[in-house]
């Protein structure tokens, strides 16, 4: 089946397709034909019709609010605990450990504000880590400023990895949290998440984890991993946007992010929104059969198709960074000597992807997780992040590995 999905799909030819998740039994994504080649997955994932067409219903027929009393609130409510399951599946929770947010921002202000003052301690501390993203970094920097937190944010070393060995050094007895993201954004670097969850409770203290990028992308267990607090963000794994949840472990106690009516475990007040608990939990269900049937394996092999090409046509130029091995199957950070990476990219046009610096008023500056890596800003600001998601093709590595070779061959 090559045509374009329509959100208009009939019944009959929508659940036959339900049935396959391989991306080479799916249609070309609509959203993804007659542009650029899309190398930014890690940035958002493009939703899948399937997606779409799961949450439809509840944007039209199933409006009634799932904590009413009448038949109106009845698929609403069933639908919303099916989401959950799904989702507490992905990542091998039960689903009352599931609060659905409305970002995954906001899932971790929940776990590490809702940590901090749940503690009942007049000093307490957190420790993070320099390359976190800024939805911790800032939470923490708020922690401190509003509440009186104590803060360690620890180095972490040219991969980008933390050392458990540091953690340890830093846990004291009033350390209440430790939150290290399970995949990094910019460099697809795993963390030794279950190392460092066991030192955090050998102290007393909760662990949290964002794993934004990683769910969906790389098998994930709370129980295995040994963490408390787990975010999962639904426009990573081709889910809409507003769509995200938090793992909340049974027995954590955390104080609520929204007050008011109960709703998510008393913890984020507010009528909850079905369509998009559904759009998230179908999400889930889609990402966890592809994990099971070697889609990551896949992905990778096109990674490794992309960097060698750039290696072998751009001879002593290309280097990587962040781990080679312990990294996400998707994601590939290189610099390339003697460009910036803005203006390779601008000199590409055939493919969209990202840098890892911030511009402001036409000047760059190096990204702050390669520079935490211990990077000189000349490499830095060469570099590319190149996400590969659900929809790449052998053709789409092609084409981009072409283009950026070309470009970087006039600079």
């Amino acid at each position: 089946m090559t045509r374009p999905w329509t959100m208009r799909e009939t019944a009959d030819e929508y659940t036959e397709l339900l049935g396959s998740p391989h991306t080479g039994d799916l249609p070309p994504h609509p959203g993804l034909t007659g542009g650029p080649v899309y190398l930014d997955y890690n940035a958002t994932t493009p939703v899948d019709p399937r997606v779409a067409e799961a949450m439809l219903p509840y944007l039209t027929d199933f409006f009634g609010n799932p904590s009413s009393d009448h038949p109106h609130a009845v698929e609403p409510r069933r639908a919303l605990a099916e989401a959950r399951g799904q989702v507490a599946d992905l990542i091998g929770a039960e689903p009352g450990e599931i609060v659905f947010t409305g970002s995954g921002s906001e899932a971790d202000l929940l776990a590490l504000r809702g940590a901090v003052l749940g503690s009942g301690r007049s000093r307490p501390h957190v420790i993070t880590q320099a390359t976190e993203h800024p939805a911790v970094l800032e939470t923490c920097r708020a922690l401190r400023r509003l509440h009186g937190t104590r803060v360690t944010v620890l180095p972490v070393d040219s991969d980008g990895l933390l050392s458990p060995e540091a953690l340890a050094a830093a846990l004291d007895e009033d350390t209440v949290l430790v939150s290290v993201m399970a995949a990094n954004n910019e460099t697809g670097a795993l963390q030794p998440i279950g190392d460092l969850a066991t030192l955090a409770h050998d102290r007393g203290a909760l662990f949290h984890c964002d794993a934004a990028q990683a769910a969906g992308k790389i098998p994930l267990a709370v129980e295995a991993l040994g963490v408390d607090l787990l975010t999962v963000v639904g426009h990573k794994m081709y889910a809409p946007k507003g769509a995200a949840a938090l793992y909340v472990r049974d027995g954590v106690r955390l104080e609520p992010v929204v007050y008011g009516g109960g709703q998510e475990r008393g913890l984020r007040a507010g009528t909850e929104n079905v369509a998009l608990a559904v759009a998230l939990g179908t999400a889930a269900r889609i990402a966890a059969a592809e994990l099971a049937d070697g889609t990551p394996a896949r992905i990778a092999a096109l990674r490794d198709g992309l960097q060698r090409r750039l290696t072998d046509r751009l001879p002593g130029r290309v280097r990587l960074n962040g781990p080679a091995k312990n990294r996400l199957p998707n994601t590939v950070n290189v610099s390339i000597d003697g460009v910036l990476g803005p203006e390779l990219l601008a000199a590409a046009p055939e493919i969209a992807a990202s840098t890892g610096s911030a511009c402001h008023s036409g000047d760059h500056t190096p990204s702050p997780v390669l520079t935490a890596m211990g990077l000189d800003p000349a490499r830095a600001l060469g570099a590319l992040r190149l996400s590969l998601g659900r929809w790449t093709t052998p053709d789409d590595i092609e084409t981009a590995a072409t283009a950026l070779v070309r470009a970087a061959a006039r600079q």
